[in-house]
């Protein structure tokens, strides 16, 4: 994958992705956002120790002045992250509707949208659907299919077109 980011565009890595990886994009991205929130968090429960600390100390509190600050900036820093992932996320999001939009059958449309749009679980998704689990999970492959075909015509008219 290092490969892949070294000598291809954004656009042109999303091309050589199979459709599973580009449909899973957004699941990543708000696992990390996930992640990076809790890290905000846990940083805001040290900066409340920290401040508690403040009125045991007698006089001298620069050194928990300083260090409030490092949490402060830390949790800042984090907090823009977030706000970018966010934003890409978002983008990414309305991207991959639109390609899902492009396939021409409802059920494929709104499994794809459940399990890569909503995060939703197989299980989960089964019982919305009202079929059984292997069942889904063949719909899936064949929507995937489909999610491939369209994204390979819809980048080759990209192409075409420029």
């Amino acid at each position: 994958m290092d490969r892949l980011r070294m000598r291809h565009s954004p656009e042109e890595r999303r091309c050589l992705m199979t459709a599973k990886e580009y449909l899973s994009q957004a699941h990543h991205i708000d696992l990390r956002i996930n992640s990076k929130l809790e890290q905000v968090k846990s940083l805001r429960s040290l900066a409340q120790k920290a401040t508690a600390t403040w009125s045991d100390v007698p006089m001298n509190g620069t050194r928990n002045i300083s260090r409030m600050s490092d949490i402060i900036t830390r949790m800042v820093d984090l907090q823009n992250e977030i706000d970018t992932d966010i934003t890409g996320l978002l983008n990414l999001r309305q991207e991959i509707a639109a390609v899902i939009r492009h396939v021409d059958n409802h059920t494929y449309q709104t499994l794809l949208e459940l399990r890569y749009l909503c995060f939703k679980s197989w299980d989960d998704i089964a019982a919305e659907m009202g079929y059984e689990r292997r069942y889904i999970l063949k719909v899936h492959d064949r929507a995937v299919q489909k999610v491939d075909t369209k994204r390979h015509i819809k980048t080759v008219e990209n192409h075409i077109g420029a």
